[in-house]
């Protein structure tokens, strides 16, 4: 979609600065969710792939299960998630490591043939404009993984009907549990990908097990294991926390031509992908804006 005005832009959750892998996934007690999700992502990935875009790819958690693609571009608000991620998986011509908004992201039409999404869609206070940029960035067939957050879980209806929440599960609107957290009910979430261009093709429950007790008594292994039996389920239901979506992009849009891949996020005016020689910034023939690249990190945030 064309860029527009940065006075319309929605709030932005930045990690910046964050030790988010850190103190959440390695010290935070979620192993089993991260095992759950590794078994719900190598269902739902392609065998092979030229260009996927990691959309909230923070400290590349998850970048290592993509092996089938070629290219893998990790974008994220943060640059200090990226340094992480780069200094896990390090530099080189499979990664490419993107700051920019999700809203506006750099890239020109029709660029990726695949492109995940995975505990990033709670922090859009804007979801359907971010699904919407997400497909513009697509080709016609390009698979889409999308993990979000259910409002209709089996806890927040149990704690509705006991009256400890004031906000109801079962209404399509999202609920903000936390500044800039959201959670979303499933069926908006499908109209949303039905409006801007997708196809549903599976469905996945995840993190049924998501209970402290549960987690403290029950080996984090074989909870992944019986999740995993229960993912499945998700094509006639959605009652967990976490729901995984594998969409394809359809209808007749524009394929990136050869050599085309960024674009500037405020004019849309394509641009190199690389700086030109002694330069340290990709320079924009539109608008004259100048985005710097710093350390092996295309920054988008901010022009110089």
């Amino acid at each position: 979609m064309p860029p527009e005005g940065k006075e319309t832009q929605p709030p932005v959750c930045d990690y910046e600065g964050s030790d988010y892998q850190t103190s959440f996934w390695e010290q935070g007690g979620r192993a089993y969710e991260d095992a759950a999700e590794q078994i719900a992502l190598k269902r739902l990935l392609p065998d092979r792939g030229e260009l996927l875009l990691e959309i909230g790819a923070g400290a590349g958690r998850n970048t290592p299960r993509y092996q089938g693609y070629d290219r893998i571009v990790l974008l994220d608000f943060s640059r200090t998630q990226l340094q992480q991620a780069q200094a896990r998986l390090g530099r080189g011509g499979r990664y490419i490591y993107v700051a920019a908004d999700v809203y506006k992201m750099p890239f020109v039409e029709g660029l990726f043939d695949g492109a995940t999404m995975i505990r990033t869609l709670h922090h859009m206070a804007d979801a359907p404009r971010a699904l919407k940029e997400v497909r513009y960035t697509l080709q016609p067939g390009a698979v889409f993984l999308l993990e979000y957050a259910n409002k209709r879980n089996l806890k927040a209806i149990l704690r509705y009907l006991i009256r400890r929440q004031n906000w109801n599960p079962f209404t399509r609107e999202p609920v903000e549990f936390e500044k800039l957290n959201f959670d979303f009910h499933p069926k908006a979430v499908r109209a949303w990908l039905k409006a801007v261009g997708f196809a549903v093709e599976r469905q996945l429950t995840v993190s049924h097990f998501r209970v402290g007790l549960i987690k403290r008594l029950v080996p984090a292994k074989l909870l992944a294991l019986l999740d995993g039996l229960l993912q499945p389920t998700g094509a006639w239901w959605q009652y967990t926390p976490s729901v995984f979506v594998k969409a394809e992009a359809v209808g007749d849009t524009p394929i990136a031509p050869d050599g085309a891949f960024f674009r500037c996020p405020d004019c849309g005016h394509g641009l190199d992908e690389h700086p030109k020689e002694g330069h340290d910034f990709l320079a924009c023939g539109g608008c004259g804006r100048k985005w710097p690249v710093r350390d092996g990190i295309y920054d988008f945030k901010e022009p110089l």
